[in-house]
């Protein structure tokens, strides 16, 4: 028999802090991926530039190289020595009243300094007719502009987006460390659901929440396992959450976690694993669990659709978050209310909204009427997560407040 002390009642805050704790004591393992394999992945390692980029001084457009001391006068004509194409350096040297056909990404020939694109010049035969007013180092890419040798480009914690790898690619570097991905296991609970699709008895209804869950874990970058349906049966739901805990890093079930007689999972995590708090002071979500079974981080959702949403949005994605090492915050806005809000309970409200932007480039957010934690469709009308801090609160139009985006 386990203890079956844990905390419960916890504010928003304490609930966030024991998650950030628990994640960071169980950081999953490296692995070294071919680059292709880690857009959206977590870096584990420094990036230091290997080399400078660009690698070497060259045109930023098609044109001519010359040297600008020869076209600084005025309209000058100058004689075509040679051509200087993207690809291989010929060792082309641009000497007094000399210039070389170029084109984008060519090297730039020895002596040029310069580059006047190809529309503003006359070509007659072998001699190019420059305007006037050309600027000096006009249209040249230095060597070690963007990055020079030796810079830290990337570092342990951030997300591989598409223009990171992309940068990494263009230093050469092949293979990367990043954070595993954490397993998951999806549950959802309940005799009363069935699948979409399949006819409804009197009292039942359809899974959404199986969906959801599984969308917003895809939408993260995981590849989440969705197990059968939990049914209002003890010994059955602690043989099927002991089997997945087993194999899984994160188990996240959706209902069974309140207090009703039917809610078989806070009592099952005392008994056979360990429960780090139950209940937290947040609106909706309220009855959330958090604990341990076997080798894997638990994680119980309300059953309401909505707090399902607001639970993983804001405590169950951070945890995946700091088990992958992620150190960059998710997004967040501060936007003017459309609308007031009169909040007189004390918990966090995490309310609907929908973001928009004036035409004054102020962002505006209106909180969506309908409360209900069962209310999914207006949840898929909105578009950010409205939060209202703790303690009652009256907010009037055009207070600022904070907005986590879908």
């Amino acid at each position: 028999m386990r203890d079956n002390t844990f905390p419960t009642q916890l504010t928003f805050d304490e609930a966030r802090s024991i998650v950030d704790t628990i994640a960071a004591a169980n950081r999953l393992p490296t692995e070294r991926l071919a680059i292709a394999r880690t857009h959206q992945r977590i870096l584990a390692q420094d990036v230091i530039a290997p080399m400078p980029l660009p690698p070497f001084d060259n045109s930023a457009m098609d044109g001519y190289a010359v040297r600008h001391a020869d076209v600084a006068a005025g309209e000058t004509t100058l004689r075509l020595v040679g051509e200087q194409f993207a690809g291989r350096a010929l060792g082309l040297r641009v000497g007094e009243g000399e210039c070389v056909r170029i084109t984008t990404g060519a090297p730039m020939p020895e002596g040029a300094d310069t580059v006047v694109i190809r529309e503003v010049v006359r070509v007659d035969g072998e001699n190019i007719a420059i305007p006037a007013g050309i600027r000096a180092h006009a249209n040249v890419r230095r060597a070690g502009e963007d990055v020079r040798t030796g810079d830290a480009i990337l570092a342990p914690g951030q997300v591989l987006t598409p223009a990171r790898v992309a940068t990494t690619a263009s230093l050469g570097i092949d293979q990367l460390t990043v954070s595993a991905r954490p397993t998951v296991a999806v549950f959802t609970t309940g005799d009363e659901l069935v699948p979409p699709g399949m006819p409804l008895d009197p009292g039942q209804i359809h899974d959404s929440n199986r969906e959801l869950l599984m969308g917003l874990l895809r939408a993260d970058g995981l590849e989440p396992t969705a197990w059968p349906t939990l049914p209002d049966d003890p010994v059955r739901i602690e043989s099927m959450l002991r089997d997945a805990a087993s194999s899984f890093d994160v188990v996240i079930t959706c209902g069974a976690v309140s207090a009703g007689e039917k809610d078989h999972v806070p009592a099952l995590l005392a008994e056979h694993g360990r429960v780090h708090f139950w209940k937290v002071r947040m609106k909706p979500g309220m009855p959330l669990l958090f604990g341990e079974l076997d080798r894997a981080r638990f994680l119980g959702l309300p059953g309401n659709p909505v707090s399902v949403f607001a639970t993983y949005a804001t405590l169950g994605r951070r945890l995946l978050d700091g088990l992958q090492g992620r150190t960059e915050p998710r997004r967040q806005f501060r936007a003017r209310l459309a609308a007031a809000i009169d909040k007189p309970h004390a918990r966090r409200e995490f309310m609907r909204g929908t973001l928009e932007a004036g035409e004054d480039g102020t962002l505006r957010v209106t909180p969506d009427a309908a409360t209900g934690s069962h209310r999914l469709r207006a949840a898929a009308m909105a578009d950010v997560l409205i939060v209202v801090p703790d303690g009652p609160q009256s907010l009037a139009v055009g207070d600022v407040v904070d907005v986590l985006p879908y």
